[in-house]
């Protein structure tokens, strides 16, 4: 998994070439701490790049994205969100809600 910030979130999201999954997220989230394990599965098993937003630290690309609650992901292809699924779920849900199987 990336680090997202600010400053890196244009190169490592918005440019690469391949699809990006972005965990919005915050220390104090339970359900963000729930759903971590799960993606660190997802990203091993399927090779889906998976970039950690601290929400806290970068509130700017949280807003520019409308996320209202975490964690939300978002998945970006070519530079643009194509999926969001917000809230933890189980792994399963959560590939289905991402279009993964």
């Amino acid at each position: 998994m990336i680090t997202l910030t600010t400053e890196n979130f244009e190169e490592q999201v918005l440019k690469s070439d391949q699809p990006v999954l972005v965990d919005f997220w915050a220390e104090w989230c339970g359900p963000c701490r729930m759903v971590a394990p799960v993606l660190e599965q997802i990203e091993a098993e399927r090779g889906l790049t998976i970039g950690k937003l601290n929400t806290d630290e970068n509130p700017e690309i949280m807003a520019k994205y409308g996320v209202m609650g975490i964690p939300t992901l978002i998945l970006f292809e070519n530079g643009e969100p194509v999926k969001r699924v917000v809230g933890a779920k189980p792994k399963r849900l959560l590939e289905s809600d991402l279009g993964l199987v």
